[in-house]
Formats: C-alpha cells, structure tokens, sequence
C-alpha cells in the first residue's frame, strides 16, 4: 500500500531540488554569461549597447531599428565552441544539470515511495546532488579559464586572458549557474532533514493507524 507522506521538510527539499534543476538548465541555455564592453550604434541612432556571449550561443543587436537584437548558436557544432576550456566545463555542466534533473523527478515520487531496495530514497537522492554539485563546482571552475580565446576577445577586448575577463563582466547565467550549484549542495543537506521527517515516531503512528495520507509539519 502506498502511503503518501508530506513533510515541510520533505516538501521543501523536494520544491527546491525541481528550482535548482531548473536554475541549471535555464543558465546552461542562456548566452548571458558574460556582458561585452559597450559598442557604439550611433549611425543607426540607438546609442550604445552590450553583446552577450554563453557558452555556445551569442546575442548581438541586428539592423537599424533599435532593440533588434538577434540571439542564437555561434557554434554549429561542439568543436565550434571558442574553447577547449568552455566544451569541458560543458561537459561538467551537463552531468551535473542530468543528475540534478533525474532528482528532481524522482523527488516528487519521494512523496509515496520512500525507499529504493531497502534504501533510502532520500540518502540516495542527496548524495547524488552532492556528485552533480562537485560536476557544477568543476565546470565553473573550468569556464574562466576560456576567457583567453579569440571568440571571447572580441567581446571583452584583446587584453582578455584566462581568469581576466578584461571590458566585459559576468552576466546573470553565470550567477544562477553558481546559485544552483550552492542550491544542489543545500538540497544534499536537507535531504537528510527529509529522511528524518518521513521516518518520525509520529509518522510511524499514523501509518499503524492506518491512514494512507499523512500530513505533518
């Protein structure tokens, strides 16, 4: 018999496991990691603007109207990526994202089925998070240290180098990218605070009462 157990502790661990899985994916797409220097519009009448550079994708203002701005792959192909440096942290960075999601589904079954062949459903989850944590952790590391390429120069300047993005700064990518590797570690952390609160004394009780779907702070 299933029986349904919801927790805040369960509860949270398992909402911020789906916000950390999508935090990773959505920063993995986006060409806003790093913000090149201003370029000059003038002749076209729309001052200045800055381009934004991802780890595959670019965007770049377009025409002569003003806001058309044309987003899209600047790599055709996975050799194409500007560095050597940006397709391993890519690599990194996609085990980390596929582990974190294949949590985030499992999590949400979390609720009914609390253990896997005897173990745990969330010590499994948790370490797990703790792994694509450290493939996060080793992906950012390895991202600045493709600052050095020709693609990244001609957005920040010549005087780029690896750890230097030099005119250009980080974009929004990158902290949430950051954000969700902090948050794949904090998931791990309070997975254990989940395993404690479906395991209760309290939840014991009401399972022995019979109920089926069992709500508890």
């Amino acid at each position: 018999m299933c029986h349904v157990i919801v927790t805040c502790r369960s509860m949270l661990w398992t909402l911020l496991s789906i916000m950390v899985a999508f935090a990773e994916l959505i920063a993995f797409m986006s060409p806003d990691w790093l913000l090149g220097f201003p370029r000059s519009d003038q002749a076209a009448g729309n001052g200045e603007y800055r381009p934004s550079l991802g780890l595959y994708g670019r965007c770049l203002r377009v025409g002569s109207r003003a806001g058309m701005v044309s987003c899209g792959p600047y790599a055709a192909t996975f050799g194409d990526v500007a560095s050597g440096f940006w397709q391993a942290a890519m690599l990194f960075l996609a085990a980390g994202m596929l582990v974190l999601g294949g949590v985030a589904c499992v999590s949400v079954f979390s609720m009914c089925f609390q253990s896997v062949m005897k173990k745990s459903i969330f010590n499994i989850c948790g370490l797990l998070q703790a792994i694509a944590g450290l493939l996060l952790m080793v992906g950012l590391m390895l991202y600045p240290a493709g600052w050095g390429s020709d693609k990244v120069k001609l957005y920040c300047g010549p005087e780029a180098s690896p750890f230097r993005p030099a005119l250009c700064s980080l974009g929004w990518a990158f902290y949430a990218a950051l954000g969700g590797t902090l948050g794949s570690f904090l998931c791990a952390v309070l997975s254990a605070q989940a395993e404690i609160a479906t395991s209760s004394d309290k939840v014991q009780e009401e399972i022995e009462e019979g109920k089926s779907l069992i709500c508890l702070l």
